[in-house]
Protein backbone atom coordinates (compact mmCIF):
# COMPACT_ATOMS: atom_id res chain seq x y z
CA UNK A 1 0.00 0.00 0.00
CA UNK A 2 1.71 3.44 -1.13
CA UNK A 3 1.41 6.45 0.99
CA UNK A 4 -1.07 8.07 -1.33
CA UNK A 5 -3.30 5.08 -1.15
CA UNK A 6 -3.18 5.71 2.86
CA UNK A 7 -3.32 9.32 3.03
CA UNK A 8 -6.53 9.10 0.03
CA UNK A 9 -8.54 6.01 1.43
CA UNK A 10 -8.17 4.44 -2.39
CA UNK A 11 -7.40 0.98 -0.96
CA UNK A 12 -10.19 0.77 1.35
CA UNK A 13 -12.78 2.14 -1.10
CA UNK A 14 -11.14 -0.81 -3.46
CA UNK A 15 -11.31 -3.54 -0.70
CA UNK A 16 -15.01 -2.45 0.06
CA UNK A 17 -16.02 -2.59 -3.38
CA UNK A 18 -14.35 -6.09 -3.40
CA UNK A 19 -16.41 -7.09 -0.51
CA UNK A 20 -19.46 -5.91 -2.01
CA UNK A 21 -18.91 -7.64 -5.14
CA UNK A 22 -18.37 -11.19 -2.93
CA UNK A 23 -21.65 -10.66 -0.94
CA UNK A 24 -23.84 -9.96 -4.22
CA UNK A 25 -23.48 -13.68 -5.33
CA UNK A 26 -25.03 -14.76 -1.35
CA UNK A 27 -28.27 -15.91 -1.17
CA UNK A 28 -31.09 -13.29 -0.09
CA UNK A 29 -30.84 -14.13 3.47
CA UNK A 30 -27.36 -14.22 3.70
CA UNK A 31 -27.02 -11.00 2.16
CA UNK A 32 -29.60 -9.63 4.79
CA UNK A 33 -27.47 -10.66 7.19
CA UNK A 34 -24.11 -9.21 5.80
CA UNK A 35 -26.24 -5.95 6.18
CA UNK A 36 -26.91 -6.42 9.24
CA UNK A 37 -23.49 -7.50 10.45
CA UNK A 38 -21.92 -4.54 8.81
CA UNK A 39 -24.42 -1.95 10.52
CA UNK A 40 -23.73 -3.88 13.95
CA UNK A 41 -20.07 -4.07 14.03
CA UNK A 42 -19.17 -0.28 12.35
CA UNK A 43 -19.28 1.57 15.98
CA UNK A 44 -15.93 -0.29 16.66
CA UNK A 45 -14.37 0.66 14.18
CA UNK A 46 -11.73 3.40 14.05
CA UNK A 47 -12.22 6.49 12.39
CA UNK A 48 -11.55 5.11 9.18
CA UNK A 49 -12.77 2.02 9.58
CA UNK A 50 -9.23 0.27 8.78
CA UNK A 51 -9.03 -1.97 11.43
CA UNK A 52 -12.88 -3.96 10.39
CA UNK A 53 -11.45 -4.48 7.07
CA UNK A 54 -10.03 -7.93 7.88
CA UNK A 55 -12.98 -8.69 10.41
CA UNK A 56 -15.63 -7.74 7.77
CA UNK A 57 -13.66 -10.03 5.44
CA UNK A 58 -13.80 -13.09 7.40
CA UNK A 59 -16.93 -12.37 8.53
CA UNK A 60 -17.93 -12.78 4.47
CA UNK A 61 -16.12 -15.65 4.27
CA UNK A 62 -17.53 -17.61 6.75
CA UNK A 63 -21.03 -16.66 5.10
CA UNK A 64 -19.54 -17.71 1.94
CA UNK A 65 -18.73 -21.15 3.42
CA UNK A 66 -21.61 -21.88 5.08
CA UNK A 67 -23.75 -21.14 1.99
CA UNK A 68 -22.12 -22.86 -0.23
CA UNK A 69 -23.01 -25.80 2.47
CA UNK A 70 -26.32 -25.26 2.16
CA UNK A 71 -26.98 -24.47 5.75
CA UNK A 72 -29.44 -21.92 7.41
CA UNK A 73 -28.23 -18.32 8.34
CA UNK A 74 -29.76 -18.95 11.91
CA UNK A 75 -28.05 -21.93 12.21
CA UNK A 76 -24.92 -20.14 11.59
CA UNK A 77 -25.40 -16.65 13.47
CA UNK A 78 -28.44 -17.53 15.50
CA UNK A 79 -30.51 -14.52 16.30
CA UNK A 80 -28.32 -12.46 17.77
CA UNK A 81 -26.35 -10.59 15.05
CA UNK A 82 -25.46 -7.74 17.08
CA UNK A 83 -23.86 -10.25 20.00
CA UNK A 84 -22.24 -12.03 16.69
CA UNK A 85 -20.25 -8.33 16.21
CA UNK A 86 -19.68 -7.52 19.74
CA UNK A 87 -17.53 -11.30 19.61
CA UNK A 88 -15.88 -10.21 16.46
CA UNK A 89 -15.10 -6.61 17.48
CA UNK A 90 -13.41 -8.41 20.51
CA UNK A 91 -15.96 -9.88 22.80
CA UNK A 92 -18.19 -8.24 24.87
CA UNK A 93 -17.37 -5.32 26.42
CA UNK A 94 -14.95 -4.18 23.30
CA UNK A 95 -14.57 -0.74 23.35
CA UNK A 96 -16.60 1.19 20.19
CA UNK A 97 -15.59 4.21 19.22
CA UNK A 98 -17.91 5.92 21.29
CA UNK A 99 -16.21 4.44 24.22
CA UNK A 100 -12.86 6.28 23.19
CA UNK A 101 -14.39 9.66 22.54
CA UNK A 102 -15.59 9.43 26.04
CA UNK A 103 -12.74 8.46 27.85
CA UNK A 104 -10.40 10.90 25.60
CA UNK A 105 -12.84 13.87 26.54
CA UNK A 106 -12.64 12.98 30.39
CA UNK A 107 -8.80 12.47 30.31
CA UNK A 108 -8.96 16.70 28.43
CA UNK A 109 -11.68 17.67 30.62
CA UNK A 110 -9.79 16.41 33.83
CA UNK A 111 -5.89 17.62 32.60
CA UNK A 112 -8.12 21.11 32.13
CA UNK A 113 -9.37 20.84 35.76
CA UNK A 114 -6.55 20.03 37.09
CA UNK A 115 -5.16 23.43 35.69
CA UNK A 116 -7.73 25.49 36.88
CA UNK A 117 -7.68 23.81 40.22
CA UNK A 118 -3.96 23.96 41.11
Amino acid sequence: MSFWETITGSDLTREWKALEARAEALPADYREAWEQIKADILPYGGFTGRNLMPVLDGALGLLEETAADGRDIHEVLGDDIKGFCAALAGGEGARSYRDRWRAQLNRNVARKLGRLGG
